[in-house]
This record gives C-alpha cells, sequence and structure tokens, in this order.
C-alpha cells in the first residue's frame, strides 16, 4: 500500500473506520479522503435552510481539522444530500468515484460495508465496487466498519478477514481526531465517544492476537 483512497459517505466516517491505520501509516502512505455526503442536512426539517447550510460548513471545517491530526492534506467534499443517496442516480456517485480513482490512482481503496444500516454507506459501497472494477488498476479493495452503523444491521453481521494492529498512540490520534467533530459524539453506551472507539479496537485485538486493531474486509485484491 503506497497510495490509498478512503472513500466516505460523511464527514467523520473515515476516521470512525480507518483512523487507526490514518494514525500508523499517514507517514508511508500518500492518503486521499473522498466525502460523498455532507452528514447533517437530513437532522433538519428544511435540508436547505440557513441552519442546515450552516451546519453542513461546520462538519466540513471538522473534518479538515480531523484529518490534520494524521497530516493529511488530499481531500475532497462533494456535500451530496445527506440520508437522501438512494434519491441520487447510481451512475452520478459512480462517475465521481471513477474521477477521483482515475486523478489519484490509489492502489488500496477502503469504502463502506455492505452489512452496514444506514442506507448512504451501501449506496457507497455499491458505486465503489462498480468503479474499482478490474482493469483500472486497483490492487486491494476492502471494506471497513463504522460504529452506531454497521453492528446495528443485526440480520446481516460484517465479517472482516483483515486485522491491522495498532498502538495505543494510535488508538489515542483516532480519538483525538474524532473528538474534533463536537456534533457527532454522544455519552456511552452510545457507540461514538472515546470508550466506544477503544471498546471496538479492543475487541477487534482480542480476535487478532493484539492490544488494539482494526479490522477490514478484503473484497478484492489483485496481484
Amino acid at each position: 500500500m503506497k497510495r490509498a483512497m478512503i472513500l466516505s459517505s460523511h464527514p467523520d466516517d473515515d476516521i470512525l473506520g480507518c483512523g487507526g491505520i490514518l494514525s500508523k501509516f499517514s507517514k508511508q502512505v500518500k492518503f486521499k479522503i473522498i466525502f460523498i455526503g455532507e452528514g447533517s442536512s437530513c437532522r433538519f426539517d428544511n435540508p436547505k435552510s440557513d441552519k442546515a447550510k450552516k451546519e453542513i460548513k461546520h462538519r466540513n471545517l471538522c473534518a479538515k481539522n480531523a484529518l490534520d491530526v494524521f497530516n493529511v492534506k488530499e481531500f475532497s467534499f462533494y456535500n451530496l444530500p445527506c440520508g437522501r443517496l438512494d434519491q441520487i442516480p447510481l451512475i452520478e456517485i459512480n462517475k465521481i468515484i471513477e474521477t477521483e480513482l482515475i486523478d489519484f490512482k490509489p492502489d488500496t481503496v477502503f469504502t463502506h460495508s455492505s452489512c452496514d444500516s444506514n442506507r448512504d454507506h451501501v449506496k457507497v459501497y455499491n458505486s465503489t465496487v462498480i468503479a474499482t472494477r478490474p482493469g483500472i488498476g486497483i490492487k486491494n479493495l476492502y471494506s471497513y466498519e463504522v460504529l452506531s452503523s454497521t453492528e446495528w444491521n443485526f440480520s446481516k453481521s460484517f465479517s472482516p478477514n483483515t486485522f491491522i494492529s495498532l498502538s495505543s498512540k494510535n488508538i489515542d490520534q483516532k480519538c483525538e481526531a474524532f473528538a474534533l467533530y463536537d456534533t457527532e459524539s454522544r455519552p456511552f453506551p452510545f457507540p461514538r465517544n472515546e470508550k466506544g472507539i477503544k471498546a471496538l479496537a479492543t475487541m477487534r485485538g482480542m480476535q487478532s492476537g493484539n492490544n488494539y486493531a482494526e479490522s477490514f474486509k478484503l473484497i478484492r485484491r489483485i496481484t
């Protein structure tokens, strides 16, 4: 892995799913983050109101600040409507991803899981599988898990087959980055907070013989 692209339905999914590897590999791997949706307008009765637009702008700023923790400087915001990606023609999202892939030329791509309870996440997964079809140079395609989305699909579970060991410093950086999303954390037992992040990292660590780990599902590898 030398050049890696992380496809994120909303700002913060990238940190929750891949914050550990961003911490571990950011000095060795060139990362680019693609934010497909904006993540906030679904909370407003009028998603085009001034309040909604202000919240979208704030969340984009949180994303930049969070990535700065890992010194990741390459990212793109498309701000498609949160909670409404199912209303966007699949080909439009495909074209966004294809254009970014052609421009950045990653060897590895991380995307959402098809098991997620969040339909925006599944839409991005479906588009990613199409956009990264064999023949365009992507060697590794992985899906990642997102707290309060992946584990809440009780009929179809995320089954990781790849584990990346993490240090306590990596986990602390991941928590530090997520904390910058000041509108997204709620007290435990809601999963999206420092305690939830560390609990998942500990469980994935136990599964793989490590103190901490992030887990992924390898969808396709071309050697």
